[in-house]
């Protein structure tokens, strides 16, 4: 067994691919329409699904936005240069919610940006 995909439910599918490609340099993986269902799915994502996890972008047409809930935590990315990555990300427009820094009781570098969703995503320095 292994992990496939996580999905978000995204009000504006172009922002968001915009976002996650763009901004955190994701590839975009497959997007199919289904008009039945009025409904898109995009998958994006470092590698490709056969030799990763990816994530699932799910754009309801009739829907705008969504609550995200109290049970929703975050998604995480490991990068080189947390620093760097944060400056990057906070010219290109993007939302830092906590800057970079050692994670309290601890030593790991992290920083959590929001992707337009709201989405909390946590970037890890690795070693």
């Amino acid at each position: 067994m292994r992990l496939l995909h996580t999905m978000l439910r995204v009000g504006d599918l172009e922002r968001s691919l915009a976002f996650y490609t763009e901004l955190l340099g994701m590839r975009l993986l497959r997007r199919k329409d289904y008009p039945g269902g009025r409904f898109t799915l995009a998958f994006v994502g470092y590698c490709d699904e056969a030799d990763g996890a990816v994530l699932e972008l799910t754009h309801n047409w009739d829907t705008s936005s969504y609550d995200i809930g109290t049970a929703y935590g975050h998604i995480a990315i490991g990068v080189d240069d947390i620093y760097g990555v944060c400056e990057r990300i906070r010219e290109q427009g993007g939302k830092i919610v906590r800057e970079p820094g050692p994670m309290k009781h601890g030593s790991t570098l992290l920083a959590f940006i929001e992707d337009p969703d709201a989405y909390k995503i946590e970037l890890i320095e690795r070693a």
